[in-house]
Formats: structure tokens, sequence, C-alpha cells
């Protein structure tokens, strides 16, 4: 049992490997469920697919893949536009499954949630903030840095604003991070606390093995809550991914 509910976020080296004093690849839990997602995903695709063992009409899982396509395709139809449906729609599709698979896989007991360590949503982040750096020069080249300097401004607010406009474009980079990771661990902690508060009042005896039921009715609805906060946090991660490349395909942030 983790006594503390901070344990269960703790990186764990399963099979180390450096290179140096200063470079570490070891393969982690993180690494590990991280793997386990991707493969998970990747085998349900396949399975339910017309290619796997997808049919003509759909069985219930395929109903479940279809409908998640069908709700990313329209993200992707109304952020970015129709005419750049086919560019974007597999990379948003594939960041949406794997934010998804990661959060419920980390629901399950004795699991570990990757998307509650700030590194991880970082990196997703950082990707999405760099992607659309390089849509928004491909499509508008040096005329993106305009867009650092609203229009009608004096010439001596200038650099102010160009201050300000910078700031504008690196929130993103970071809210999109903390969003994630924050609700992830958050929700994670409050469970382990509620759960620990109910084994102490069952394993005191007496009145606490009647009482300790309290504790544990609100951890079953806790976690029919954290399972809605997977899904949504899945979706709005996918939501801002689309909204920010659709910003540069206009010129925007």
């Amino acid at each position: 049992m983790i006594r503390n509910p901070l344990e269960q976020f703790e990186i764990v080296v399963l099979v180390p490997f450096k290179l140096g004093d200063y470079i570490d690849l070891s393969f982690t839990n993180a690494s590990l469920l991280m793997f386990l997602s991707v493969g998970f995903i990747v085998m349900l695709i396949r399975m339910v697919t017309m290619n796997g063992g997808g049919r003509l009409v759909p069985g219930s899982w395929q109903n479940v893949v279809e409908g998640m396509y069908r709700l990313v395709m329209g993200m992707v139809n109304e952020s970015i536009g129709r005419k750049n449906h086919g560019e974007f729609l597999g990379i948003v599709f594939g960041l949406f499954l794997f934010v998804l698979g990661c959060n419920l896989i980390g629901l399950i007991p004795y699991s570990y949630t990757v998307t509650s360590q700030l590194i991880v949503t970082f990196t997703l982040s950082l990707g999405v903030w760099l992607g659309k750096i390089l849509v928004g020069v491909r499509n508008h080249g040096i005329k993106l840095l305009g867009m650092f300097i609203p229009q009608g401004v004096p010439f001596g607010m200038v650099p102010f604003f160009v201050f300000i406009e910078i700031i504008g474009f690196v929130i993103p980079l970071v809210s999109l991070a903390v969003r994630l990771f924050a609700n992830m661990l958050s929700g994670h902690i409050l469970l382990k606390v509620l759960f620990g508060f109910a084994w102490t009042m069952m394993m005191a005896g007496g009145l606490g093995m009647v009482l300790h039921l309290v504790p544990l009715s609100v951890l079953y609805l806790l976690l029919g809550l954290e399972t809605a906060v997977a899904l949504i946090q899945a979706y709005v991660f996918a939501l801002l991914t689309c909204i920010y490349i659709g910003d540069m395909l206009k010129g925007g942030h």
C-alpha cells in the first residue's frame, strides 16, 4: 500500500542505461506505460478498421473508434479548415488517442499516470508549439513576424507591444502543458488521499468498519469524475492544437 499520495508519481528505473554522467536513457515505468498506451491504441485501431477486423456494420468497439475519429475530424474541419483536413487530421488524431490512452491507463490501480509528469506534458506541448511555428513560417514566411506588431500602434509604443505579443505567443506553450499536468496530478492525489482515509478507518475496526463506506462511496464517485476528466483533457489538448494550427494558417497567434 502507498502511504504517501505522491509516491504514485515516482519514476522507477526498470532498465538502467546511461551515456556518461549527463545522458540518462534508462527505461522507466513511465516509458513502459507510454509503450503500452501506444501498443493498445495501435492494436485497437488495427482490430476495428476495415483492413483488420472491422465490419461494414460496426460493432461496439468499432463504433467507439469511429466516434472518436469523427469527433477529431470535426475539430480539424472547424478550426483548421476542410482544405487542410488531410494534412493535419492524422497528427491531431494521434495526439488525442495518445493523451487519452495515457490518461485512462493511469486510472487502473497500481498503474502509472504518464500525463501527471510535467516533463511529458511539456514535451507534447513543445512539439505542438514548434509545429505551429513551422506551419506559420511555411505559409507566411518572413511576414509572420508582422503579427508581433499590431497595426496602428504609435512608433514609441512598438517595443512594449512587441514584448506583450511575444509573451502572449509563449504562454500557450506553458498553459497547454500545465493544464493537462495539473488536472491529472490533482485528481490522482485526491483519489489516493480518499483511499488512504477509507483504508485507515477500516483497519481501525469497530465503528470505522462501517464509517469507511462514506469516503469509499465518494471515492467511487470521484473515479467516475476522473474518467470524465481524462476524456475531457484529451479533447481539450486536441482542440487547442487545432486552434493553434488554425491561427498560424491565418497568420495569427
